[in-house]
């Protein structure tokens, strides 16, 4: 994952990463040209690394960068058909408890990033979910069909403890710095 804080040039991040690993590009908090400029940089690294390229709350960019699909906020998950009409193939969203998974399955959301599973510098303050209820959601998110992923606080001996979950992956931000 893209963070304008904490991983304010993702491009050294992403050169690292294997073919069929996923980027999530977010940088929220850059205006639109700059955003877009940098999203168009990202996507083209993606496409010659083999990377799968989701694009944060913006159809238009998404579709403009010629991403692979679009990551919904959990508050706008709701927003997933829109996604599909307009031809994005992969839709995701973001889940922090039981409603959230039962709307992305009924969404038609393909995977939830299920977070914060550990205490995160993204979120101060806040308190992760822990294995048990981590392990919890992520069954029930398997069970309506969706892919899961864990992210929060995500480190080595982190994705151990998660590795007898539902989870089929995890995402990261400053596990790529």
């Amino acid at each position: 994952m893209t963070d304008a804080h904490r991983l304010a040039d993702p491009l050294p991040a992403i050169g690292r990463l294997q073919p069929g690993d996923g980027v999530l590009f977010r940088h929220y908090e850059w205006p639109g040209v700059r955003r877009l400029a940098l999203a168009q940089r990202v996507a083209a690294l993606c496409r010659r690394h083999g990377l799968v390229l989701l694009v944060a709350g913006d159809v238009r960019l998404a579709l403009a960068v010629g991403a692979d699909g679009l990551h919904l906020p959990q508050g706008l998950i709701a927003r997933a058909a829109a996604a599909r009409r307009a031809g994005l193939r992969l839709v995701t969203a973001a889940a922090h408890d039981p409603g959230a998974v039962g709307l992305a399955a009924r969404s038609g959301v393909d995977a939830v990033l299920i977070s914060p599973v550990f205490a995160t510098a993204s979120h101060p303050g806040s308190v992760g979910l822990g294995v048990l209820r981590f392990a919890g959601l992520a069954t029930v998110a398997r069970r309506q069909g969706l892919a899961v992923y864990a992210l929060g606080g995500m480190s080595a001996a982190g994705m151990r403890r998660l590795r007898h979950t539902a989870a089929m992956g995890f995402a990261a931000i400053a596990g790529l710095s």
